[in-house]
């Protein structure tokens, strides 16, 4: 099947070469994200897939489908980007990579919470300055800490199997317990019970219309003072101008992002010679207990062979008129 791959970097075409040697499509690989300015790149192509930064919304659809485009096939979990009834009523099918490694991203949450802790991205860049000194690197034993994990799906499984390694007392909010969590000792509450017990809080829930700036002023106001919290889920679930002011206050007394509601238009660029306009993001950089990284909590190599593999596949049964385990309905 002949394939526009948008937001397409070194690495995708790497995996996405890699893995077409079982499966023979067509893919040509552009660069940009998928927007209404380039759009007209998935002329006459039947199947465009896309990253978590493309666009989907109906005026996207309604184009794609003049232009012949029967398939959306995403290499990302997430499909909140898409206008799915648009695109039910266009009769463009869409499909996704559930799972690709959610090792990868738990581990890298894990990451943020020991960097956060133990002030390790201060500690790194005083010794390269040869200075030794451990004032203001004071951090705390994971031991006996309360982590209160909002989604328990798999990434949040695996993030309450480390994190009991660790001997920490684990809360849980999701709508569907996990019996896995639940075996572990993990104990399951309603927000307005994690909120306030909770030493560190780690957000790995799908965004959706309820979902959406689910960590608000109100919810961090119910915080204990000094929380850490770490998102490597979806930006939007995080209110980031309501994080600033509780940064400012005490609050959050750590911030770790892998994700920001306004990453389209930063994340997987390189910037560096660039004035980045977004005033909420540079005043989040100022902070000296926040570690923001470029929603890189995925980039491993074996979910890079998932995601490829798995895409792949995806357009196969669509093209070959089987159904595909993984559309999204």
């Amino acid at each position: 099947m002949r394939v526009a791959v948008f937001s397409s970097k070194s690495y995708d075409q790497k995996f996405l070469e890699a893995a077409n040697r079982n499966y023979n499509h067509e893919l040509v690989f552009f660069e940009p994200r998928l927007t209404s300015s380039t759009i007209i790149l998935a002329a006459g192509f039947p199947a465009v897939c896309l990253f978590v930064n493309d666009q989907g919304d109906g005026t996207i659809l309604k184009a794609l489908a003049e232009n012949g485009t029967r398939l959306i096939a995403l290499r990302c979990a997430g499909f909140n980007q898409i206008d799915l009834q648009t695109a039910k009523e266009l009769g463009i099918t869409v499909v996704r990579v559930p799972a690709y490694s959610p090792y990868a991203v738990a581990e890298h949450a894990i990451g943020l919470i020991l960097t956060l802790n133990r002030h390790l991205h201060r500690a790194y860049q005083r010794v390269r300055e040869d200075n030794f000194s451990l004032e203001g690197l004071l951090g705390f034993d994971l031991y006996g800490k309360t982590v209160g994990i909002i989604g328990t799906g798999k990434i949040g499984a695996i993030i309450a199997n480390i994190l009991h390694g660790f001997g920490c007392k684990l809360l849980a909010y999701d709508l569907y317990p996990n019996p896995h969590c639940q075996e572990l000792g993990v104990k399951y509450v309603q927000l307005p019970e994690l909120y306030p017990a909770a030493d560190i809080i780690t957000l790995h829930c799908p965004l959706t219309p309820e979902t959406h700036h689910l960590i608000d002023a109100q919810a961090l106001g119910m915080m204990k003072q000094g929380v850490m919290l770490i998102n490597t889920s979806r930006g939007p679930l995080l209110n980031a101008t309501a994080a600033i002011a509780a940064l400012k206050s005490g609050k959050i007394g750590y911030l770790g992002l892998d994700v920001y509601e306004g990453e389209s238009n930063l994340f997987f660029e390189d910037l560096s010679t660039a004035v980045i306009q977004d005033d909420v993001f540079q005043r989040l950089l100022t902070f000296p207990n926040v570690v923001i990284t470029g929603h890189q909590a995925f980039f491993t190599d074996t979910a890079l062979e998932n995601i490829a593999e798995t895409t792949l596949a995806n357009i196969r049964d669509f093209a070959a008129g089987n159904g595909c385990v993984n559309e999204v309905v």
